[in-house]
């Protein structure tokens, strides 16, 4: 069964800590609410620091 943006996992930015929610999307960035962080196009960098997805981890249940 396919992940929803409400069950969509967060990812947080290892340097400065800005989560990614899927359910909000990224307004600074376009992203419309729903895009699953595997999805995001690869240039996609965190709107606070600009860091690249790489930097990114999954958040811990």
């Amino acid at each position: 069964m396919p992940e929803t943006a409400s069950d969509a996992k967060e990812y947080v930015c290892q340097l400065c800590g800005y989560i990614y929610n899927p359910a909000k999307g990224d307004k600074k960035r376009n992203i419309p609410p729903g895009v699953p962080f595997e999805e995001l196009p690869g240039e996609w960098s965190c709107p606070l620091c600009s860091a690249t997805k790489a930097r990114f981890a999954p958040m811990l249940d």
